[in-house]
């Protein structure tokens, strides 16, 4: 099979944009935080997430978050093409400001969980999640 010129080009120009498609998609996860934080400063104390170190399958993930004080909180998976996952809102009347769920992984990335506390502050937490099965078309 001979390649010529333009094929070659067309799969360099193919190899380049899967390299830079990571840096995207971690891209967009950070501009989501800054959207729900408004660009303030975020803590790392006062959020518990709670997901498997180890996804059998990407398909259903449990995850659990936990956030005493929080009015709200932001679920985020860093490598999913659609990074948010879940915002999560709290009134004066809930009795704990915890949620769970089951989400769907692409494959191996970073689960993050943001709060935003009834002071205005922020707090963050994230975890890593293996994925052996992808779930997003992986």
């Amino acid at each position: 099979m001979e390649f010529s010129r333009r094929d070659t080009l067309a799969l360099g120009l193919g190899a380049a944009a899967l390299i830079a498609l990571p840096i995207r998609v971690a891209a967009a996860a950070d501009d989501a935080i800054a959207a729900f934080t408004g660009g303030a400063a975020v803590g790392d104390a006062g959020v518990n997430l709670t997901a498997p170190e180890i996804a059998e399958n990407g398909n259903t993930v449990p995850v659990e978050v936990d956030a005493p004080g929080a009015v709200s909180i932001l679920l985020l998976a860093s490598g999913n093409p659609t990074p948010g996952v879940a915002q999560f809102n709290f009134g004066a009347g809930a009795g704990a400001q915890a949620a769970s769920t089951r989400i769907r992984l692409a494959g191996t990335q970073d689960v993050i969980a943001v709060a935003k506390m009834a002071d205005g502050s922020f707090a963050k937490a994230q975890q890593t999640v293996k994925v052996t099965i992808g779930g997003c078309g992986g």
